[in-house]
């Protein structure tokens, strides 16, 4: 009897880790490109096989397995593909140390193979992980090159929640702006956006506080002309975020000389404004749309138009060549902004 419930535990987690590798495996073939990876799968899988014997299988019992149909919250959805990575890779090592412990009392070779089988996955994860740090900084400006509506926020009542009815209109990026306050609810505020942005896909910048960005695990920072400057954020991002390339670095503009500055401390995006006078920077002089023109003919990274732009007057931004636009008070102060939000992509679409 207790033989059997050994040959069912061997043939569920033999089960378990071909079905974890394949999902692995596929990522690394059609997500990565990496023929190394998918062979280094694709050969471990085949492993397994052989060792699925025939009696294994025979007493696979799955009407009268108690655990059939459980499962956790987690699993029913996944946040993006490295955490589904993650969560396989994990089901991965769990299987083989089950099939290496009960291994041990069928076959000795059995228990051995899968420990090897187990080193090779750590270092499988290893390479992914390479893999997925080196993409980070791609994939993050990918998301700011395909965005086209920005959120600067700005202090309200039940932020996350308007924010989040932005993000489901279509905001694709969100800055936290918050100049004054306390640094622990700031901080407090900073992960629960960062969290919601991250939950409709959107990326998350800080302005100004490298160290909340850090923090909060944030997509990038933003800072204006008296803020750090850039050389010095990414000094602090090399020496306490990893690796500066990873993030997002953006700047505030308002002339054609800050812009060249901004251009040449490399910045991967730029703020063009502010088009029309504003409350946000009270002690700034409107731009006007001739700065707006001026960055259609002079700025090849992405830019965005902002200051004063809203739902009525976006087509004007746009009739003078801006494809991206940031805005604060047209959806921070909205009655639905989810609604309006949907509105200005609909109309930066066309």
């Amino acid at each position: 009897m207790s033989q059997q419930i050994i040959y069912r535990i061997l043939d569920a987690n033999l089960d378990r880790a071909r079905e974890a590798l394949r999902t692995i495996e596929e990522w690394c073939r059609f997500g990565l490109e990496n023929v190394a990876l998918c062979d280094r799968c694709k050969q471990m899988r085949q492993e397994l096989a052989l060792w699925h014997r025939e009696e294994f299988r025979l007493a696979r019992n799955t009407p009268d397995d108690p655990a059939t149909g459980l499962s956790h919250a987690n699993e029913i959805s996944r946040t993006d593909i490295q955490a589904l990575l993650r969560a396989n890779m994990g089901r991965l090592q769990e299987a083989l140390r089950v099939l290496e412990e009960y291994g041990k009392v069928v076959d000795p070779n059995l228990g051995a193979a899968m420990k090897q089988m187990r080193y090779q996955v750590y270092t499988l994860e290893s390479k992914l992980l390479e893999h997925e740090i080196a993409n980070v900084g791609q994939i993050r400006r990918q998301k700011l090159r395909a965005a086209s509506l920005y959120l600067v926020t700005m202090p309200v009542d039940n932020i996350v929640s308007v924010v989040e009815s932005a993000l489901q209109g279509g905001v694709q990026i969100v800055q936290y702006r918050q100049k004054e306050g306390e640094d622990n609810v700031r901080y407090q505020i900073a992960q629960q956006l960062c969290e919601v942005c991250h939950k409709y896909d959107a990326l998350f910048l800080v302005n100004d506080r490298v160290d909340i960005a850090i923090a909060v695990g944030a997509d990038g920072i933003h800072v204006g002309q008296t803020d750090l400057p850039v050389t010095t954020v990414r000094q602090i991002l090399n020496a306490h975020g990893g690796d500066a390339s990873q993030y997002i670095i953006g700047q505030s503009t308002t002339n054609p000389q800050e812009l060249a500055i901004a251009l040449g401390n490399q910045v991967d995006y730029v703020g063009v404004g502010p088009v029309h006078a504003t409350p946000t920077k009270p002690t700034k002089a409107a731009a006007g749309y001739d700065y707006v023109s001026y960055a259609t003919q002079n700025i090849e990274i992405p830019w965005f138009a902002i200051g004063g732009i809203d739902e009525h007057n976006l087509e004007e931004a746009i009739n003078v060549g801006a494809r991206r636009v940031a805005v604060v008070r047209a959806l921070m102060q909205a009655d639905h902004p989810d609604h309006v939000a949907k509105q200005m992509r609909s109309l930066l679409s066309q």
